[in-house]
């Protein structure tokens, strides 16, 4: 069953975006979702008017429509996957993914996903703010990424960490493996990330149209084979974030077949060498900081052993 809400503006509100707008007065909406419902067809209206852009400047007396869509029937069963689990309380969940795990599913592919081993741990209680096919998931990591990432089983803790992220204030450290020497032992790159103008599923560093994407890095070891072992901290979390960065400025990840060199060839090694060492958030009830480190994966240890 469909649900309509209707919103007026007002004039403290006026030259505000529409969906900064519609975020602050349904809290129950997730901001990425109110985005997507303005871009579809015939989901917000403005003074009975479809087809504004979600940066659109409201006036004050503006009348908002907005009609949410009726749930859509699950089309992702729960699968038996183990969970390296690191924490788990009534509100959420964090775990340990391992190499080679999709995050989420997409459409045509249901399966075989961390959705689906979560759905089967967890029953029905997973938040619904992003969609069927993403119950619980309020970020993601690449699918050769490894490391700590948090689900939501409810909707107020799924809203909460969704304001953390976008305010910068969750403490996302990784650990990498990169190529060349540096320069200086530590730096930060404030660069500019978008969609690659060629390849769709690439991103690179667009000064002019990306959005804002800040990694701080610093050395923890020098390497023989002129490798460098690397702590990355996200301030920002875009797609791709700590590859597009380092292959930018001359030290793309080991492994890394999309933005790296592929004239160095490493046996079994799957994808980029990258760990999501650390995650720490205020958690959405207690209102206390807490932090979860997962430990390296056995082959990213025997490879730091192999080129010490």
């Amino acid at each position: 069953m469909k649900r309509t809400i209707n919103l007026k503006i007002e004039e403290c509100d006026a030259g505000k975006r529409l969906d900064q707008v519609i975020a602050a007065k349904c809290m129950n909406l997730s901001r990425s979702y109110i985005q997507k419902l303005i871009k579809e067809e015939n989901c917000v209206s403005v003074n009975g008017n479809f087809g504004k852009k979600t940066k659109y400047p409201v006036s004050f007396g503006d009348e908002i429509c907005i009609r949410l869509p009726a749930p859509k029937s699950l089309e992702i069963e729960p699968q038996n996957i183990p969970l390296d689990i690191l924490y788990e309380d009534a509100d959420l969940l964090v775990v340990n993914k391992p190499k080679g795990l999709v995050v989420h599913p997409a459409n045509g592919h249901y399966c075989d996903t961390l959705v689906n081993a979560v759905m089967y741990h967890c029953g029905t209680h997973l938040s619904g703010i992003n969609g069927v096919l993403r119950p619980g998931i309020v970020h993601r990591i690449d699918k050769d990424t490894t490391g700590s990432l948090v689900v939501c089983k409810n909707d107020n803790a799924h809203l909460c960490l969704s304001k953390q992220f976008r305010a910068h204030t969750i403490n996302r450290t990784y650990r990498a493996i990169v190529y060349n020497n540096f320069s200086e032992e530590e730096g930060t790159i404030d660069k500019p990330i978008g969609r690659h103008p060629v390849d769709r599923k690439k991103r690179k560093v667009m000064p002019e149209t990306g959005k804002r994407a800040v990694t701080h890095y610093r050395v923890l070891d020098h390497l023989n084979h002129k490798f460098n072992y690397i702590e990355c901290r996200l301030e920002t979390g875009r797609t791709h974030q700590i590859r597009v960065h380092m292959a930018h400025i001359g030290h793309p990840l080991l492994g890394d077949a999309v933005y790296g060199p592929d004239n160095v060839k490493f046996k079994d090694l799957q994808g980029q060498t990258l760990h999501a060492k650390t995650l720490g958030f205020v958690h959405p009830t207690s209102d206390e900081y807490m932090s979860f480190n997962a430990p390296l994966p056995e082959y990213f240890e025997k490879l730091l052993k192999t080129l010490g």
